[in-house]
């Protein structure tokens, strides 16, 4: 089992140890993922600026310098989302727990000192609403993995606006801006790799009204999937 480390009073987690947790997390039955598989992802769910904020050289078995990640609380769980929720519980609760065990470790403050009881309890004020603004987030994110479960055919994008509870423009937006689509001809089309690695499906007919072909993008079951993580990353983002 991975341990984390703890800088200036703040549990964090290298992408090292974030790999080495998943892979403990998820068993033998499933493929282990690497490290360099890894930090190919982050920049994609992260987005390049933020992710750039975390870069850290981290010493390999020899004590060489390697590429590599820091991340506190909200970006490892951001990162373990990406591949299951399971996955992004278990790293809340585990870096919880730590993050507790820490606090006690601390030394606790001069309360005759009005000036320090101020300060301790503002910072423990802050440490409340940041967790129960990830709470919030991650609600309507469990309420989502319920529907999904029943869900086994292609959906629109309108249905998946609607299933994952999303402003439909702001959908659209994040998907432009992540590169997973883009217009061709007025019609929002998903780029080759995604319809590749199997998130979407074009479905070819012919309208009913005026006898025109058409092209319709719809996302698969594993594109629903992967497209809520995605969002519920940015909506974190954005809430920040």
């Amino acid at each position: 089992m991975t341990q984390m480390t703890q800088i200036a009073n703040t549990v964090t987690m290298t992408s090292l140890e974030l790999v080495d947790f998943i892979n403990s997390v998820r068993g033998e039955e499933e493929a282990e993922l690497q490290h360099k598989d890894f930090l190919a992802k982050v920049p994609k769910v992260l987005g390049v600026e933020t992710s750039a904020k975390f870069s850290a050289d981290l010493p390999d078995s020899y004590g060489r310098p390697r590429r590599g990640y820091r991340f506190p609380k909200r970006e490892s769980c951001l990162m373990a989302m990406s591949y299951s929720y399971e996955l992004q519980a278990a790293v809340f609760d585990h870096m919880t727990k730590l993050e507790e065990a820490l606090s006690k470790a601390v030394s606790i403050p001069d309360f005759s000192d009005p000036v320090a009881a101020a300060r301790a309890w503002a910072d423990a004020k802050e440490r409340e609403l940041q967790t129960a603004q990830q709470l919030a987030l991650a609600a309507p994110k469990a309420a989502f993995v319920d529907q999904y479960v029943e869900n086994t055919g292609s959906m629109s994008f309108r249905q998946v606006a609607k299933l994952l509870k999303a402003n439909e423009r702001k959908l659209r937006q994040m998907l432009l801006d992540k590169g997973v689509m883009y217009y061709l001809g007025g019609v929002l089309t998903p780029y080759q790799p995604h319809i590749d690695a199997g998130r979407f499906e074009m479905k070819t007919g012919t309208s009913e009204r005026n006898s025109h072909a058409f092209t319709q993008s719809r996302f698969t079951p594993k594109g629903i999937q992967w497209i809520a993580g995605l969002w519920a990353s940015y909506e974190m983002e954005s809430a920040a």
